[in-house]
Order: structure tokens, then C-alpha cells, then sequence
């Protein structure tokens, strides 16, 4: 038998609270404002009255461990975030942890901060913690997948430019975030008007958290849960938990940690353009020799300065920036290794991170110049702008090759 009921706080300073019980477990939900003092206090007051046997939290473990190890970031191996493919990901996380640092500085708390006054307060209560958030990289990569791919370029496009602004935080995103956390603020204007973001952004987390409170929990393992969320999903999460959970929570949780697979054509399409390149290169030499040198030397002139340049702008060091250029004509031939690779594994064994840069990395994205001034950061622009360039590069060369064969 399940039982909701609200009960009011008579304080002004206590967050809103909803109590639903499912069987012989009391989940007291207390929704959070996430820049806020007053939050963070009633969550440490609340988990020291004695009251609850465990703590869930609105956390996934990515995220618990940035909170509590910020410089977790130090132990890994850039070389392997890049060969497997992370590099967006991980600059997409340093972005929005940018965006968290400017709050802080404006608002003199930082966001999150109930979240981590949680941690604290069960340790020194010895109350087991719960982390019940889906993974952010997860999230990230299910409301790409649902932005139709026109959009996406504007989407990126605002979510870099407001996090990478130095402007003053509006009053407004302040009140976003009091409702939700750094991600759900970032996107908030786009999910607001857009269906497709606003259900793996807000209404997904509301089913999933539900399901792992009931794989914490079942069977009953705690009498008294407090579940520390945004209050902006304290009423999903309710109507949630008021309505029978499956049996097997996990299965239905899998179903929404599962990404869509990339379409096979889009695995295709750069063996496709290889083979169109190379088609290219084979019908200019049959047509005039002259000609067929004429297109290699522009296919690796474009495709090199274009790269080099992307390397350049990133500040990379001067053998990156010529390994770059001479790399990207071939590596455009190769589908299975990118200009960006190469360019990033040069810059990392000419200028490799030291302690110190690992240990500002949070501070320094902060600001625009600190992502050039930090090597971690830098070596992540490195790649990202040494792979543009020679995406673009690919693309124009290919259409010159095509105009020159056409005009002959």
C-alpha cells in the first residue's frame, strides 16, 4: 500500500517536502534549491536529528566523485580519454563545471553545495548513502540523440557561448538553478520549448531515480530514507513512488541508461568519402597526369592548413602545429584515426600536464583565456579544433577535386 501526503513547512527557509510511503519504507523527499545556505543547513540539520537510516541523494557516481574528489581528474590518462573516444564528453563536463565557478564567485555559494553537505553528514552519522541520479554522460548523450540534427549545431552553439561567457549570472539562471542542478539551468531555455529535451532531461531522471530507490531498497532494507532532490523534481518523483514500481526495477532502469547506436551509414559515410577521394585522385591521373598531382597537392595543402590552423588557434606547440598539417591529408584517408589523435598525442609528449595543471584545471576553464593557459584544457582545444579543421578541410578539398575533374 502506498501513501502520499505533503507536509507544509511552517519555516520559510525549509525547502518543500513530500512523504510517500510504499510498503514498509517512509521516503521522505526533500526538494533543494542549489545555490542556497539555507538548503544546505536544513539537509545537514535534518540527517544529524537521528530520524533516517540512510540518505539518497540526486548524485550519480560520476558526479559524487567530482564533488568529493575534484581533482580526481589528475589520475587520468588523457591519452586513453582520447583513444576512446571521451574527449567530448570531458570537455563538456569541465564546461559546465565552468559555469558552476561562476556561479560560486557571483552568488558566494557554490551550486550543489546540499548535495555535498549530504556526503559530510553521513559520514559522521555512519548512514549509508545512496547515489540515484542517472550518469551525466548518459543524460548528455540521450538528449543529443533527441535534438533532431539540424538543431543541434544552435544547441551546442548556446550552450557554449553561455557557459564560456564572462558576463554576470543573470538573477534569472540563479532562480533556474535554484529549481534544478548545472545541467538542468544550462539547457533549461531550450527544454522549456522543446518536448525532445525537456523528457530525457527532467522526466527520465524522475522514473529512473524512482526505480533506484527501489533497487536500493527492496526489499526493505531501510524503514526511513531521506531522498535529497532539486525541487524541481520533488512532484515527478512523488507521482512516481505513488504508483507500483516493477519488480525488477533494474531492467527498465538499463532501458534508460541504453544510448542509441550511431545509424550504420553514418559509419559508412568516411569510408565512402575515402573511396570518392581516391576515385578522384585515379580518374585525374587517367585523365592528365598533371592534373592527377595537381588534385593530391591540393587535397594535402587544404586538408593540412586547415587542421594546422585548428592546432595553431588552440596555442599548441610548433611541432604539433607542423605534425598536424603533414598528418591530416593521410588520416583523412583513414577513417580509423583522426587528425585530432595525432595532434593531441603530439602535444601531450611535447608539453605533458604537470600536478599543477590538474590541480586549477576546475578554476582555470572558468575563463575563456584559462582554457588556452591550462595544458589539460589546452590539449583538449588541441584536438577538438585540430579535428574541425580537418573535417572541413575533407569537405572543401573534396568539392575542389570534384570542380577540377568537372572542368576538365
Amino acid at each position: 500500500m502506498t501513501d502520499t501526503q505533503d507536509t507544509a513547512a511552517p519555516d520559510t527557509t525549509q525547502g518543500p517536502r513530500q512523504v510517500v510511503e510504499v510498503g514498509d519504507t517512509r521516503y521522505t523527499l526533500l526538494g533543494t534549491a542549489h545555490v542556497s545556505r539555507a538548503s544546505a543547513d536544513e539537509v545537514r540539520e535534518l540527517i544529524a536529528s537521528g530520524d533516517f537510516d540512510a540518505v539518497a541523494i540526486e548524485l550519480c557516481p560520476s558526479r559524487h566523485q567530482s564533488l568529493t574528489q575534484p581533482n580526481a581528474m589528475g589520475d587520468q590518462d588523457l591519452f586513453q580519454v582520447f583513444r576512446q573516444g571521451k574527449a567530448g564528453m570531458v570537455m563538456a563536463s569541465l564546461a559546465l563545471g565552468a559555469f558552476q565557478q561562476r556561479v560560486a564567485e557571483q552568488s558566494g555559494i557554490e551550486p550543489g553545495a546540499e548535495m555535498r553537505e549530504a556526503v559530510k553528514a553521513c559520514r559522521r552519522a555512519d548512514l549509508p548513502l545512496q547515489l540515484i541520479d542517472r550518469d551525466i554522460g548518459v543524460t548528455l548523450k540521450r538528449v543529443y540523440a533527441r535534438v533532431p540534427w539540424w538543431q543541434r549545431a544552435g544547441l551546442i552553439g548556446g550552450l557554449l557561448g553561455s557557459l564560456l561567457s564572462r558576463q554576470k549570472v543573470s538573477s534569472e539562471e540563479i532562480e533556474r538553478l535554484k529549481q534544478g542542478d548545472v545541467l538542468e539551468s544550462t539547457f533549461a531555455e531550450f527544454a522549456e520549448q522543446s518536448e525532445a529535451l525537456y523528457t530525457p532531461l527532467i522526466r527520465e531522471r524522475d522514473r529512473y531515480m524512482a526505480l533506484r530507490l527501489a533497487e536500493e531498497n527492496t526489499p526493505p532494507r531501510y524503514r526511513n530514507v531521506l531522498v535529497v532532490i532539486g525541487a524541481g523534481h520533488l512532484k515527478g518523483l512523488a507521482e512516481h513512488l505513488s504508483q507500483p514500481l516493477p519488480e525488477a526495477p533494474g531492467e527498465e532502469r538499463a532501458t534508460l541508461e541504453a544510448t542509441r547506436p550511431r545509424a550504420r551509414w553514418w559509419k559508412v559515410i568516411p569510408w565512402l568519402i575515402t573511396a570518392l577521394v581516391l576515385a578522384g585522385f585515379a580518374l585525374g591521373f587517367s585523365r592528365d597526369t598533371q592534373l592527377g598531382w595537381q588534385l593530391i597537392g591540393e587535397w594535402f595543402l587544404i586538408n593540412g592548413v586547415l587542421s594546422a590552423l585548428g592546432s595553431a588557434i588552440a596555442l599548441a606547440h610548433p611541432l604539433t602545429v607542423a605534425a598536424t598539417f603533414v598528418a591530416a591529408p593521410l588520416t583523412s584517408l583513414n577513417p580509423t584515426i583522426g587528425a585530432g589523435f595525432v595532434a593531441a598525442g603530439v602535444e601531450l609528449a611535447l608539453r605533458k600536464p604537470k600536478v599543477r595543471d590538474f590541480s586549477r584545471l576546475r578554476h582555470d576553464v572558468s575563463s575563456v583565456k584559462g582554457w588556452w593557459r591550462n595544458r589539460v584544457s589546452r590539449t583538449l582545444l588541441v584536438f577538438l579544433l585540430a579535428t574541425i579543421g580537418s573535417a572541413a578541410g575533407t569537405w572543401i578539398a573534396g568539392l575542389r577535386i570534384a570542380e577540377q575533374l568537372l572542368g576538365h
